[in-house]
C-alpha cells in the first residue's frame, strides 16, 4: 500500500509562478493590519508637519498685535498667511492672518500704533519650492495615496491568500503546484510502500515524460489520460506525486470539487486556465482529486442536475480530446467510484488506463509500517509482523493513524519509545474508538455484556468457518459496551456461502446468550441484528447465494437506473416478499445452528463470561487456555505460527 517515508518537515511556503506568497490570514487580520499602517502614516504625517511648522507657538493674531504694541517683538516674518514673530528674549511665536489682507492692514485693524509697527522688521518670504507644494498639497496627496495603499494590500491578501476567497481570479484555476526542485514535497517510487502491480504500471508513464521521443519515433501512442481507482485512504494521491517525483515534473493537482461554483461557465473556465498552464510548463502532469464530483454520469439529475457541473465535464472532455502527441501533458484522476463515471471519459483517447490500487496484503501492510516506524522510536519489543497479521482490511491512511495514535499513547504516558503494547491498543482504536473507562456498567450490566460477548466468542471458535477470535474485552470502546475482536487467519479477497452464514450465526450469539441465560434481551444487540439482516439481504439479493431465488441480483437495476441505464430496478410485489421471507429462513437456520452450539458449550460459555467479569479483557492466550480446558480445539494456521501478542 503506498505510503510515504518522507521525515516530516516544515511546511513549504506557497507558491505562485515561482514566488512565495504570505501565508493566509483572516479578513479581521488583515484590516487591523491597515488600520495600524494608516495610524503611523498619520502619527507620521502629524510629525513631519510639525517639523516644517518650526517649534514656535501658536498665538492669535490680536496677542501679535499687542505684543507689537508693547515692544516686544523685533522682527516678523510672513509667509502666505502664516506670520513668525521674534521677540525681544529670542522666542518665537506663530500666527496666522486673514489671507486677502496684507500683515499692515490686518494690524492697523488692530489699532497697532504706526511708529511701533515700524519699529519691527518685516520681511515678506516668498512661498516656493518643497516646503510649499508639500504644505499645499499633503492634506490632498497623504489620505488619497493612503487609501489607494489600503485596496492594493487587501487586493493582494485576496488573490495570494492559499484557499483565499480569491476575488480578483474568480474564473482562474486554483491548482495546487509542486515544482520538481521543490525537495519537501517531492515523492518518488522509493517512498511508497507495496502496490507494485501499480506501480509497474505507472512506470511506463515516468518513462513517457522523461524521454517521450522513443515513443513517437516507434509509431506508440502513451496514454492521454490514467485513472487511478481504489478505496479512500490507498493512496491514489501518493502515487500520482510519485510518478511526477520520478520524471521530475510539474505536478499541477485539483480536486474535482473545485471547479464547480454557482455561476454556469466558471468551471469551465477553470478547465481551460489549467490546462493551458499546464501546456506552457510541459512536460508535466494535471491531478485531479475525487473527480466523479464532476465526472459523473450526465443527463440523470445525479448530483443536482447542475448544468454547471455538466458544462465543466464536456470542458474535460474537449480538453483531453485535443491533447497532441508532443505536448507531454498526462492527466491524473481519482477516485474510488469508477461505477459513476460518464461513458465519455473512460473511452479510448481519454483516460485509456485504468490502475486500480487494492488494500495492502499481510507482507504490504508490514511494508508499510517499517516506513512509518523510521520515524518514531521502537521498543526492542515491537513485532510488526504480529501488527501487520492483526489488521486486515487496512488502508495505508489506516496504517499510518494507527503509528501515530501508538506514538501518541506512548508521549501521553510520559514514555520515550513506543512498545508492541501501544500498537495493540491503537488497534483498537481505529477500529472501534478510544476506551471509555469512565462509562462504568453496573453490576448486572456488566454480567449481561461479559454474557453478550462471551456468546459471540463461543459461536465463533465452535463453527468451523468462522475467523477467530483474538481478544474479547468489556470494556466500552465507542458506543459499544463491548467487543469480540475475531479476524482471519490470512488474508482473502472472496467470501463463500459458508463464511457468510457462520458469521451470521456469530452476530447471532450475543443475542442468543442474553436470552438463554437471563430470559430476556437487551438493546445490546441491535447492531449485531442490523448487520446480519444486512448480510443476509445481500446473500439473496446481490450474491445469488440462495437456491430458492437463484443466481439473480436483485437490487443492481435500481443502482443502474440512478446512472441512466434505462434500467427501472423496479420488481414486484411477489419477489420481493419471496425476497424477506428467504431471507427469514436464512436467519433462522443460522440461529437454530447456533442455539445448539450454545446448548451443548453451556460450561464454555459460563466459564468466558466468569472470567470476563473477573478480569474484564481476555487475550487469544488466555482464551484459548479457556476452550481447551472445555474441549474445544482452538483454530491455528497451518503455515505460519502465531506471534505472541506481546
Amino acid at each position: 500500500m503506498p505510503n510515504s517515508n518522507k521525515k516530516p518537515e516544515p511546511k513549504p511556503p506557497i507558491k505562485k509562478d515561482g514566488k512565495d506568497l504570505p501565508p493566509p490570514t483572516s479578513l479581521w487580520m488583515q484590516l487591523a493590519v491597515a488600520f495600524a499602517i494608516f495610524l503611523v502614516i498619520s502619527v507620521g504625517y502629524s510629525f513631519v508637519r510639525e517639523y516644517f511648522s518650526g517649534t514656535s507657538t501658536i498665538v492669535p493674531i490680536s496677542q501679535i498685535a499687542g505684543d507689537i504694541t508693547a515692544g516686544n517683538i523685533v522682527s516678523i516674518e510672513v509667509s502666505g498667511d502664516t506670520i513668525t514673530a521674534k521677540y525681544t528674549d529670542d522666542s518665537t511665536k506663530t500666527s496666522r492672518k486673514e489671507t486677502e489682507n496684507s500683515l499692515t492692514q490686518t494690524l492697523s485693524d488692530y489699532q497697532v500704533p504706526a511708529d511701533k509697527l515700524g519699529a519691527v522688521s518685516i520681511k515678506v518670504k516668498d512661498e516656493s519650492g518643497f516646503r510649499y507644494w508639500f504644505m499645499s498639497l499633503a492634506p490632498i496627496l497623504v489620505p488619497a495615496l493612503l487609501l489607494f495603499g489600503m485596496i492594493w494590500y487587501l487586493s493582494r491578501q485576496l488573490r495570494g491568500g492559499a484557499g483565499g476567497m480569491q476575488a480578483f481570479t474568480f474564473g482562474k484555476s486554483m491548482a495546487r503546484l509542486i515544482r520538481p526542485e521543490d525537495t519537501a514535497q517531492k515523492v518518488t517510487f522509493k517512498d511508497v510502500a507495496g502496490a507494485k502491480e501499480a506501480k509497474q504500471e505507472l512506470t511506463e508513464i515516468v518513462d513517457f515524460l522523461k524521454n517521450p521521443k522513443k515513443f513517437i519515433q516507434i509509431g506508440a501512442r502513451i496514454p492521454k489520460g490514467v485513472l487511478l481507482m481504489g478505496g479512500p485512504g490507498t493512496g491514489k494521491t501518493l502515487l500520482a506525486r510519485a510518478v511526477a517525483g520520478e520524471a521530475g515534473v510539474p505536478f499541477f493537482s485539483i480536486s474535482g470539487s473545485e471547479f464547480v461554483e454557482m455561476f454556469v461557465g466558471v468551471g469551465a473556465s477553470r478547465v481551460r486556465d489549467l490546462f493551458l498552464t499546464a501546456k506552457k510548463a510541459a512536460p508535466a502532469i494535471i491531478f485531479m482529486d475525487e473527480i466523479d464530483a464532476v465526472g459523473r454520469v450526465r443527463g440523470t439529475g445525479v448530483g443536482g442536475g447542475n448544468d454547471e457541473r455538466e458544462q465543466t465535464l464536456n470542458q474535460i472532455l474537449v480538453e483531453m480530446d485535443g491533447f497532441e502527441p508532443n505536448e507531454s501533458v498526462i492527466i491524473m484522476a481519482a477516485t474510488n467510484r469508477p461505477d459513476v463515471l460518464d461513458p465519455a471519459l473512460l473511452r479510448p483517447g481519454r483516460f485509456d488506463r485504468r490502475v486500480t490500487i487494492d488494500l495492502p496484503d499481510r507482507k504490504d501492510r508490514e511494508d508499510i509500517l517499517e516506513v512509518h516506524r523510521r520515524t518514531k522510536p521502537m521498543g526492542p519489543d515491537v513485532k510488526l509482523t504480529v501488527i501487520a497479521e492483526r489488521t486486515p482490511g487496512f488502508s495505508g491512511a489506516d496504517l499510518a493513524n494507527l503509528m501515530n495514535e501508538a506514538a501518541i499513547l506512548a508521549a501521553r504516558e510520559d514514555r520515550k519509545e513506543v512498545t508492541q503494547y501501544d500498537l495493540i491498543r491503537s488497534i483498537e482504536k481505529v477500529m472501534l474508538g478510544p476506551e471509555r473507562r469512565s462509562h462504568v456498567l453496573n453490576k448486572k450490566e456488566k454480567e449481561i455484556t461479559a454474557y453478550h460477548e462471551a456468546g459471540h466468542a463461543l459461536i465463533a471458535s465452535v463453527l468451523p468457518y468462522a475467523d477467530p477470535v483474538h481478544k474479547i474485552s468489556i470494556i466500552s470502546r465507542g458506543r459499544a459496551a463491548g467487543y469480540t475482536l475475531k479476524l482471519p487467519l490470512e488474508d482473502r479477497k472472496m467470501q463463500s456461502r459458508k463464511e457468510f452464514l457462520d458469521d451470521i450465526a456469530v452476530s447471532l450469539g450475543g443475542y442468543i446468550a442474553e436470552k438463554m441465560v437471563f430470559g430476556d434481551i437487551t438493546t445490546g444487540a441491535s447492531n449485531d441484528l442490523q448487520v446480519l439482516s444486512n448480510l443476509a439481504r445481500n446473500m439473496v439479493a446481490r450474491f445469488g447465494m440462495s437456491d430458492k431465488m437463484g443466481p439473480i441480483a436483485f437490487d443492481v437495476g435500481a443502482q443502474r437506473a440512478m446512472f441512466g441505464d434505462g434500467v427501472t430496478g423496479e420488481q414486484s410485489q411477489e419477489v420481493s416478499n419471496a425476497i424477506d421471507a428467504e431471507v427469514k429462513r436464512i436467519i433462522s437456520g443460522c440461529y437454530k445452528k447456533a442455539e445448539t452450539v450454545m446448548k451443548d458449550h453451556r460450561a464454555a460459555l459460563n466459564a468466558i463470561a466468569e472470567k470476563l467479569v473477573e478480569v474484564e479483557t481476555l487475550e487469544r492466550e488466555e482464551f484459548e487456555v479457556i476452550l481447551i480446558a472445555h474441549g474445544i480445539v482452538p483454530k491455528r494456521k497451518l503455515d505460519i505460527e502465531h506471534a505472541p501478542l506481546v
